[in-house]
């Protein structure tokens, strides 16, 4: 195996400017500390899908780490790539490896990287939604709530509404916050958008300081399934709903007014933009954060389950913290349309306005209706292959699209969506806010007329350019069908080329990215 490694550049010098490989599942660590377990190392990847094989080359500080499809790996490396992740409070160096499997069978040394992996996967196999969970916790509660109850002891600086929204989106969605004293204690109600996504927090947050040695999370599941906010202000908010009155006349906060108090070990992920604060509440290499031990040979897992969303704010190289606008760049010239782009990142949010660039047409201009959405498509987007091309997203240094004035040449390469029927997120409290994934190759159909057959949304497809594997109608709804897709590549162009198609009958088909596979 050593021989194999030489040949393939995995073992070259890292050079920032060296060409990457093409997207695998196969992903080559470096800089790997030597006492690490095999079980540290399989831990990074368990936020973003099952880990299938292990290769530990001691010797040299590396491994070779095997995730069940492509696009976790994508996932993981584009999570990983703008937030370096330490295993031993070291920086640890992720890239995709040019092999597209990883063929241990007969390796000495093995036994010890294959008792790991089965343990995680007998953990996994417990609940698959729950990469991560610990083995006493493996299953989730039936029934269980997306409403956690959050009691903050020794509250020495004030926590507002804002901390809470930025420490807990790290695990996902959050719809909607209230908070309010009770019993002398501060406390909030925190809904997220699925129940996973609370189980992850609690797991991970319970019992940890959100500033050194203060204001200690206590986190139990609330009896409540949803919450019903009516006001948005300091005190509760609706992240679904912006048309919510401010009720008693206070203003609404500006975020995050926490900054104000300066406190030592003041949250905000030490990627998050705001200079000169030590994290409380991170990664492992954070101040104030004493890591759980994980109950079973997992490790620091209850950290690196924070990536399972990827939701952290991450400011471009020269991009603004808090900006709509994204810069897209590595765009296909001949393929790419404003329209194309719209459709694409309308995904994750809703596109007001797209400029091509007149004189460099790989690179583009997106702005999103506000910076969440922003994020949400740079996270899940950047990375992904388009028409041929690793697309790449970072936030623009520019605040807004500027329209060509009257008379300019455009070639029509910028155009303005603000007033497009095409929205996905224009409705407050929209089922959409809840159905957000990660580009997949099974898409998921909607609006389908009764008249339409699987043959013709097959063929659809198919003369799409596209190669069909499954095809199922959902069994309660008829409307509704999933079909996969031979990669995620293929899928991302079928979505552009045909979400919102006229399939007659005054129907038009609604695509999205599918979490199910068929």
């Amino acid at each position: 195996i050593y021989q194999v490694l030489s040949n393939g550049n995995d073992n070259k010098k890292f050079k920032g400017d060296r060409p990457p490989c093409s997207p695998s599942r196969v992903l080559h660590l470096r800089k790997i500390p030597c006492d690490v377990t095999e079980a540290e190392v399989i831990s990074l990847g368990l936020p973003f899908g099952r880990v299938t094989n292990l290769l530990m080359l001691k010797g040299k500080s590396q491994a070779f780490l095997e995730m069940a499809s492509e696009e976790a790996a994508v996932t993981m490396v584009n999570y990983y790539t703008p937030v370096t992740p330490h295993l031993r409070s070291q920086p640890v160096y992720i890239q995709y490896s040019n092999h597209r499997e990883l063929k241990t069978d007969n390796l000495p040394n093995q036994a010890r990287a294959q008792a790991a992996l089965q343990a995680v996967s007998a953990v996994q196999s417990g609940n698959l939604a729950l990469h991560g969970a610990p083995s006493n916790e493996a299953t989730i509660l039936p029934g269980q709530s997306p409403v956690l109850r959050i009691i903050i002891e020794n509250l020495f600086y004030p926590v507002t509404l804002e901390v809470l929204h930025q420490i807990f989106s790290k695990f996902g969605t959050v719809l909607k916050i209230i908070t309010f004293t009770k019993n002398n204690q501060f406390q909030a109600l925190l809904q997220y958008a699925d129940p996973v996504n609370a189980h992850y927090a609690k797991m991970a947050l319970d019992g940890q300081n959100i500033y050194n040695a203060c204001c200690t999370l206590r986190i139990d599941f609330s009896k409540l399934t949803s919450l019903n906010v009516k006001y948005n202000n300091d005190k509760s908010r609706d992240f679904t709903r912006l048309d919510l009155p401010s009720g008693d006349g206070q203003p609404s906060l500006e975020p995050p007014m926490a900054a104000a108090f300066g406190a030592p070990g003041i949250i905000s992920s030490p990627y998050a933009g705001a200079a000169g604060f030590a994290p409380a509440i991170g990664f492992p290499q954070a101040t104030g954060l004493s890591v759980p031990a994980v109950p079973g040979a997992l490790g620091p897992l209850a950290l690196t389950s924070s990536a399972i969303t990827g939701r952290m704010a991450i400011p471009g190289a020269s991009g603004i913290p808090g900006n709509s606008v994204l810069l897209v760049t590595n765009l296909n010239p001949d393929l790419i349309t404003p329209h194309g782009l719209f459709i694409l990142f309308g995904v994750y949010g809703d596109v007001h306005r797209v400029k091509i660039m007149f004189n460099k047409k790989e690179n583009a201009l997106v702005q999103m209706a506000d910076a969440n959405q922003a994020q949400l498509a740079m996270n899940h987007l950047s990375g992904q292959r388009l028409y041929g091309k690793v697309l790449r997203a970072t936030l623009s240094k520019h605040q807004t699209v500027q329209l060509p004035r009257e008379g300019q040449e455009d070639q029509g390469l910028t155009k303005d969506f603000s007033n497009s029927p095409l929205h996905r997120f224009k409705k407050p409290g929209s089922k959409n806010f809840q159905n957000i994934f990660p580009p997949s190759a099974t898409l998921h159909l909607s609006n389908i007329p009764p008249s339409v057959t699987m043959d013709d949304l097959k063929n659809l497809f198919t003369e799409a350019g596209c190669s069909v594997k499954a095809f199922k109608f959902f069994q309660k709804d008829r409307k509704m069908a999933l079909i996969q897709l031979g990669s995620v590549e293929e899928a991302i162009q079928a979505l552009i080329e045909l979400h919102n198609h006229d399939l007659g009958e005054n129907h038009h088909l609604r695509v999205s990215f599918s979490k199910s596979t068929i």
